[in-house]
């Protein structure tokens, strides 16, 4: 019995440490007068940061109510492999009347660099200002699948569409980061010119939630403690029935 619980005990200890670390951030707020509802995922793991952007403001009217660029920091002086991310996500028309077009555009890749760094963390931008095509993300749409609200700067806007619908998955490569690694801030960025910042709040505030997964080293390790117990309480039982016996 001993041994077996030996065995599971590390079994799963080993199982839960390849598990990532994973930090939900959300931001609300006015910029240019217009609200703003955003929130990401931020999830670190053996050789990436994974980032989920979601655009919760419903039938936005401005460009500015779109998402452009993310910062997020993490522990660690890391380094950076590749300066582009190219997301996951759909893209979607805007015209000029508000109603939703499915684009046949292919998703443009955004920038990836390390915008700053400290002794012991590194902050990682990702950039869509860069180009080399303009894709924000956007919230959902408005009653009836219709952006009602939508004004010039993206009904019909040329330049600024298509836009990716609702949320964006990107990877960034990183040699240096691992499961360990922790997740300690992120700003979101909004719109077509750089500069309209919200600083984005770990685990609450906003429309998206989320919290902190707890490291896997401390569930492999509260496993453990269980098992041990377990065990222990076992064996006492064991010998309690031997005595009476």
């Amino acid at each position: 019995m001993k041994r077996n619980l030996a065995t599971l005990a590390v079994a799963v200890t080993f199982a839960l440490s390849a598990q990532a670390a994973s930090v939900t951030f959300t931001a609300t707020g006015t910029l240019g007068g217009n609200p703003e509802d955003v929130s990401a995922t931020v999830t670190t793991g053996a050789g990436f940061i994974t980032v989920m952007l979601t655009n919760l403001e419903a039938n936005p009217k401005d460009v500015i109510q779109s998402i452009s660029d993310f910062f997020v920091t993490v522990s660690g002086v890391d380094t950076l492999t590749g300066t582009t991310s190219t997301p996951t996500g759909s893209l979607i028309n805007i015209a000029a009347n508000g109603s939703v077009s499915n684009s046949a555009a292919a998703v443009a890749p955004w920038g990836v660099s390390i915008s700053g760094t400290t002794a012991t963390s590194t902050t990682f931008l990702l950039n869509d200002l860069i180009g080399p095509q303009l894709q924000t993300i956007i919230g959902p749409a408005g009653a009836g699948g219709v952006y009602t609200n939508a004004n010039g700067s993206i009904a019909g806007n040329g330049p600024h569409n298509p836009f990716l619908d609702g949320s964006a998955t990107f990877t960034i490569n990183s040699a240096t980061v691992t499961d360990a690694t922790t997740i300690s801030a992120a700003t979101f960025s909004f719109g077509t010119t750089s500069g309209n910042n919200l600083t984005g709040t770990p685990g609450g505030g906003g429309g998206g939630g989320g919290g902190t997964v707890p490291e896997p080293g401390s569930i492999g390790l509260m496993v453990v403690g269980a098992l041990m117990l377990f065990g222990g309480r076992a064996r006492h039982n064991r010998r309690r029935e031997r005595r009476e016996y």
